[in-house]
């Protein structure tokens, strides 16, 4: 059984998803302060973190920079009632795998909490094993590991799930808004330009120091990962 860890101040709210989460067959336990919630995510094991985001105690940002620091490969998602963009990104950029809005319908969750525990699963090893490839540039979903030619490739959390998005959908023009759905599980707002920001990090670490540029602009339209007849295809081990 996979065990939830709670972390919600509502006690309302709290019960509702506690009992919502049970009746799909997961354990669930429940802290209501932020204290108490980064105690438990930090000293028991769980296989998923809902957290709250304003909490008595210690602010669910700061319990979600103790999570991505002492537990990296532990999912978070954060439920809060901010709406805004830049709410959103930060949250992202701490480290949370997802981000949920209040009110929100209780199949939502449902089916984000069980898209992160399946990526967990892969992550950990128990899920399917497969490396992906765009001409020399190298991606293993399992390992978290980057490699262009003989060069291993450092990515933050955000950077390789937008490097293994492109190489999921090779020679394909991925607009903003795919982007911005997709890998921060956003809706697209013209005024941000948070994936303009990725992509030249992206950039600057994958493309920058080799002749050959695997990541393209299509003006009007988006962004484009080049690659050969083989990219995309799964791989038995990293070279």
């Amino acid at each position: 059984m996979k065990r939830i860890l709670l972390v919600e101040d509502d006690r309302r709210i709290a019960q509702n998803i506690s009992k919502g989460l049970k009746e799909e067959g997961l354990g669930v336990e429940v802290a209501f302060d932020g204290i108490t919630g980064k105690q438990l995510a930090l000293e028991k094991n769980f296989d998923l973190v809902l957290l709250d985001l304003n909490l008595p105690g210690i602010k669910g940002y700061d319990i979600c920079r103790q999570i991505r620091y002492y537990k990296p490969l532990l999912p978070v998602i954060m439920l809060t009632a901010y709406g805004e963009i830049e709410d959103k990104v930060e949250g992202l950029a701490l480290g949370a795998d997802d981000y949920i809005v209040k009110p929100f319908d209780f199949r939502e969750l449902i089916a984000r909490v069980s898209a992160a525990l399946r990526r967990s699963d892969v992550a950990s090893g128990t899920g399917k094993n497969e490396v992906l490839l765009a001409g020399d540039l190298c991606l293993n979903a399992v390992t978290k590991q980057v490699r262009r030619g003989d060069r291993d490739i450092e990515l933050t959390a955000r950077e390789f799930a937008l490097l293994e998005y492109f190489m999921r959908h090779p020679g394909q023009v991925i607009s903003k808004m795919d982007l911005a759905e997709n890998v921060w599980h956003l809706n697209f707002d013209p005024g941000t330009n948070v994936v303009e920001v990725y992509i030249n990090y992206l950039r600057r670490k994958v493309d920058k120091d080799f002749d050959r540029k695997i990541i393209h602009t299509r003006p009007g339209l988006g962004y484009m990962l080049q690659a050969d007849e083989h990219a995309g295809l799964p791989k038995e081990d990293m070279p």
